[in-house]
């Protein structure tokens, strides 16, 4: 699967073709971030496997869409869902939802996120296939682009947060869900008018299938052993799919035995015999598994931030002059901090970052996680300050059992989501560029899902850590009242296991191997090289 066509005109991709991706990208998560990414899984799967990244992102845009207007006809139309509760508090009656009024519902919800995630799988990989990373200035170019990427994305999500909580606040449900559909059409359109300017990728093999027959095919050959003097299969053809050979390396060498030769007729694309460029394939995915999951804690921080600083907002002064922020409008402050920081940082930090450490992108993409994580514990620890003096302005004020909003604004919960804004900087655009850029040519939009996972992994793994939490403490969080709760335990609980978790983090990106990418000329096609294992290598595995 090629990272684009062969030979391409000069004229197409490079910063202008990325204009688009980023409207795309500002618009769907402008409609997304209002209403999050396991099911980037298989939208990458379909673009690295069937689909061009632009055909991907049109076809699940689209998906998309219904799913919107799905929840914007049954939010309209009252006979499709439930009547509203009758009566007050205790004595209220509400009606239950029918199966047909569920399948309703959840058939818009899970569209909406199938046609979310296969977007946010193929989009960034799309913009990024505009930027050949052998020519060295369109490689620097690259990570400034994953920089604007996380600005389009930040644009979008602060519209979301404030214009369309607005509007289903005020307007109803329906209202909105029918602007998110617009709002993705209108993406998606932007995204058509920019497509004679891309470097488009041809789909020719599914790098996903190609991994399973390497597991499946080392466990066939477990007996083989590199003292035996097999060799390992390699060929160099474009009609495989094989845009780039990767050279073999020492890690995981059980799965060599994929790639070694019983005899000379064994046969390539077999369930039988792997080539050594699709074990390192399979090796890249095993080894970005301790990265990606070290970083899941960090969003799991930011799911308890999201939902805790939201509670604690309904306790404070929210309001700006005569205007009253929504409670749930709150995320918009670390966004804000996003919104003004990425030009900075790509214009004037990135810069003078390259001319101390002579690297292009200033710092290597696993250094930008680590600072990330460092931030994110700060914010934790800041967080647990900030909560202990709004306890004590509640008690000191007489508010504890008290609804009224304390004497104190909302925008002391502005420093620990600011920071944590700024962490998310950091290791969000680390993490997809560091998996563009480590992932195969053929899985590259797998490689930029995965980066989505942490995400969705931190949140599905939030409640788990809050029920936990509350069992072995006692209950720190089992009280309808942030006053009388122990809130601020838990943000500290949370700094602590963040330094574990950093600890694990730099053992994890000290001991990844970066890839290795074999050069070959434009000639090398349906030339079959067979490399010998040296006699004495172990392949115990």
């Amino acid at each position: 699967m090629g990272k684009f066509q062969s030979k391409q005109p000069q004229s197409l991709g490079g910063s202008r073709a990325t204009l688009f991706v980023f409207a795309m990208g500002a618009l769907d998560t402008m409609a997304f971030i209002s209403n999050a990414f396991l099911l980037t899984l298989f939208g990458g799967f379909i673009s690295d496997s069937y689909f061009s990244r632009f055909k991907t992102c049109v076809a699940f845009g689209c998906l998309e869409i219904v799913g919107y207007l799905i929840l914007a006809t049954q939010a309209h139309l009252t006979h499709l869902r439930p009547q509203p509760c009758k009566g007050m508090n205790m004595d209220q009656h509400c009606e239950a939802a029918t199966t047909a009024q569920q399948a309703i519902l959840f058939s818009g919800l899970y569209l909406v996120a199938l046609g979310t995630g296969g977007v946010k799988a193929a989009l960034p990989s799309l913009g990024a296939d505009q930027f050949d990373d052998r020519d060295p200035e369109e490689a620097a170019s690259l990570s400034s682009y994953f920089n604007w990427l996380m600005f389009s994305y930040t644009l979008g999500a602060i519209i979301g947060v404030t214009f369309l909580v607005w509007i289903s606040s005020n307007l109803g449900w329906d209202w909105a869900f029918g602007i998110c559909a617009m709002i993705v059409a209108m993406g998606i359109f932007c995204l058509a008018i920019g497509h004679s300017t891309y470097r488009t990728n041809v789909p020719k093999r599914s790098a996903l299938i190609g991994i399973i027959q390497v597991f499946v095919v080392a466990v066939r050959n477990r007996k083989l052993r590199a003292s035996e003097g097999h060799e390992m299969h390699e060929i160099h053809d474009k009609e495989t799919g094989h845009d780039e050979t990767l050279q073999r390396t020492d890690q995981f060498k059980f799965l060599d035995r994929a790639a070694m030769k019983r005899n000379s007729e064994d046969p390539s694309g077999s369930w039988k015999l792997c080539t050594v460029t699709q074990v390192e394939e399979a090796k890249i995915l095993v080894r970005m598994l301790p990265i990606i999951l070290s970083t899941v804690f960090m969003n799991t921080c930011l799911a308890q931030l999201q939902t805790f600083s939201i509670q604690q907002s309904t306790t404070m002064t929210r309001k700006i002059g005569s205007f009253e922020m929504p409670g749930p409008s709150i995320p918009v402050i670390p966004l804000l901090f996003m919104f003004i920081l990425i030009p900075i940082y790509d214009r004037f930090f990135v810069p003078v970052a390259r001319k101390i450490t002579g690297i292009p992108t200033g710092i290597t993409t696993l250094q930008r996680v680590a600072v990330g994580l460092v931030l994110s514990t700060l914010s934790m620890a800041i967080s647990g300050v900030v909560e202990t003096h709004r306890k004590k302005v509640a008690i000191n004020h007489g508010l504890v059992d008290s609804t009224d909003p304390l004497p104190m604004s909302v925008f002391w919960l502005g420093i620990q989501y600011g920071i944590f804004g700024i962490a998310d900087m950091f290791t969000l655009v680390g993490l997809l560029e560091f998996f563009y850029a480590e992932s195969s040519s053929g899985m590259k939009s797998l490689g930029t899902a995965i980066s989505w996972c942490s995400l969705a992994f931190g949140y599905y793994t939030s409640s788990v850590v809050v029920n936990v939490v509350n069992k072995a403490s006692g209950g720190w969080l089992s009280s309808n009242n942030l006053n009388r709760d122990r809130l601020e335990y838990f943000y500290w609980l949370l700094a602590g296991m963040s330094v574990v978790n950093f600890a694990v983090y730099l053992l994890c990106a000290s001991w990844y191997k970066y890839k290795r990418v074999e050069e070959k000329s434009e000639d090398c096609i349906e030339k079959k090289i067979d490399v010998s294992i040296g006699k004495n290598t172990s392949v115990e595995g």
